[in-house]
């Protein structure tokens, strides 16, 4: 993890008179309780157990729900969470963590450090970090119900920056009764020890899904600071609704039925800033967002190399940002760095043979053994993802490819990423934070792993290796620019963009961590 400072600053405010001018949707609804809090987040919340996905969605709920070891703050440093603090032995090879006072799961049973053992073994094989810490010969237990113990067969300097990233799978703890219930399945009983308790039996699919603050929860010392610090929850109810669509969202916002949106449609951000009762966030530096093209190197077309090698001069990120309507303040025209632009790690390595060329394309198209197979394309219907295929998909028939977009859910895409056949790419997008660094890149860090894309290259596996040794930040960055090299050749995934998402919330709202994750518990009414 690159512990590097974030940039943040207002980019837009609300600060004129005008009423947003608006279909309305209703008139504000006064009679909900001043307690609750009314939130849109980027999507509904489909798969809970926060060890089985990459998906931010998933992660958002697993901080309010959950709670880790140790965490990151808006530095980047990393501070104790669970934990008291730590003890490392001299030789490097074993790591004594003691759990502090007070910390009870959902249920009231208390937190052992037997069950953070447990947590740590089964989100460990599931992570491309934490399987860099097993490849340290790792092996997690408790030396009695207030302590774990971490060994080693060889030093892992990055322990902390490990358990305290941010990156999804996030190192959460659960109780180790329900890892041994799931066994290798998903856990079904979601039980955490974080400041939000999940309330199942008020679980509407489709429509809303409460969590209510955990009245057990001892907070640590400290004001909150993005995701580490004192998490002192002020109101009763955090309400995640679900919208169709994302004017609905933003009109529900304007017109005060909602307290806050994650992701505002760009075309509604000048009305939405003139609105007296809305402030709007807007970010930059790792808290912007990078597009990407996953690809899928287990079956179909894109397991030919040469094949996926030919999107480089297809994919015109300023064409593809200017459809979503991104405006040119909240967007890079192009970045080709896979570890983001703005970042200690930004590179330009291999990058000269990612320039939009059709007639290039076909050429080299025509020079593989791609036989008009149909490239499938899975998009989720309504986002500014479903844009950037559309937008790649008639280039890419402009060269030569058969393409079949498919349109469905967020949840659908999941499940059918999660397949080795029946796909061939899909565009996402994923916070800076996820992205910055070889370590915890998804489609980097991920290399070789059971990870959907399945991109694999050995002398990626040995670079990343080379990268968590890596003496200084110099070495680190040499180490990097191999990687990308390799990466621009190898084509585990495809940038279509850096951009910010702008979010919005009700001037009713006080303490907002002003962040591009969406974080309630310092939050008033």
């Amino acid at each position: 993890m690159i512990r590097d400072g974030f940039t943040r600053r207002h980019l837009l405010a609300g600060t004129g008179a005008a009423a947003l001018a608006l279909p309305t949707i209703g008139r504000p609804r006064p009679a909900r309780a001043a307690g609750d809090l009314t939130v849109v987040l980027e999507s509904e919340v489909v798969i809970l157990d926060p060890h089985a996905t990459t998906a931010a969605i998933t992660r958002s709920f697993a901080y309010h729900v959950f709670d880790t070891l140790f965490s990151m703050d808006s530095a980047g440093r990393i501070h104790p969470q669970m934990a008291a603090g730590h003890e490392v032995s001299a030789d490097g090879l074993s790591w004594t963590i003691p759990l502090r006072d007070g910390l009870l799961w959902h249920d009231g049973k208390p937190v052992t450090a037997a069950d953070c053992a447990a947590s740590l073994a089964r989100w460990a094989p599931r992570d491309g970090l934490g399987r860099m810490m097993l490849a340290a010969g790792a092996s997690f237990s408790a030396r009695d119900a207030r302590t774990i113990t971490i060994a080693l067969k060889q030093p892992f300097p990055l322990m902390l920056d490990v358990l305290g990233k941010p990156n999804a799978p996030v190192p959460v703890m659960m109780p180790e009764r329900i890892i041994k219930a799931a066994g290798e399945q998903r856990i079904s009983e979601i039980v955490g020890s974080g400041p939000f308790v999940f309330r199942a039996d008020l679980w509407r699919s489709g429509d809303s899904m409460v969590l209510a603050r955990n009245d057990r929860y001892v907070p640590r010392d400290g004001e909150p600071d993005f995701l580490a610090g004192g998490k002192r929850v002020k109101i009763d109810r955090l309400v995640l609704k679900v919208m169709p669509d994302d004017t609905t969202g933003a009109n529900a916002l304007g017109v005060g039925e909602i307290d806050y949106m994650q992701y505002l449609p760009f075309d509604f951000l000048d009305l939405l800033g003139r609105n007296r009762d809305v402030n709007l966030i807007g970010l930059g530096g790792i808290h912007m967002f990078q597009g990407n093209f996953r690809l899928n190197h287990a079956s179909g077309p894109f397991a030919d190399p040469a094949v996926r090698r030919v999107l480089w001069k297809l994919v015109d990120q300023k064409a593809i940002l200017t459809a979503i309507g991104v405006p040119q303040k909240f967007r890079l025209e192009a970045c080709p760095s896979f570890f983001m632009c703005g970042t200690p790690m930004e590179s330009r390595m291999g990058a000269e043979m990612a320039r939009l060329d059709i007639q290039g394309a076909r050429a080299e198209l025509a020079r593989t053994g791609y036989k008009g197979e149909p490239v499938v394309m899975l998009e989720v219907a309504g986002s500014i993802s479903q844009t950037a295929g559309h937008v790649l998909a008639e280039n890419m028939k402009a060269a030569g490819f058969t393409v079949e977009e498919q349109t469905m859910d967020w949840g659908t895409v999941l499940a059918r990423r999660a397949k080795k056949d029946g796909w061939s790419l899909f565009p996402v997008y994923s916070n800076g934070v996820d992205m910055m660094s070889p370590l915890n890149h998804f489609y980097i860090a991920n290399n070789c792993a059971d990870y959907p894309g399945w991109s694999c290259d050995s002398r990626t596996t040995t670079l990343l290796a080379d990268f968590l040794k890596a003496p200084d930040a110099a070495a680190r960055k040499d180490v990097s620019d191999r990687i990308q090299a390799i990466a621009y050749e190898t084509v585990p995934s495809v940038m279509w963009g850096q951009f910010s998402r702008p979010a919005g919330y009700r001037r009713r709202l006080k303490n907002m961590i002003e962040s591009s994750f969406p974080m309630f518990w310092q939050v008033e009414v």
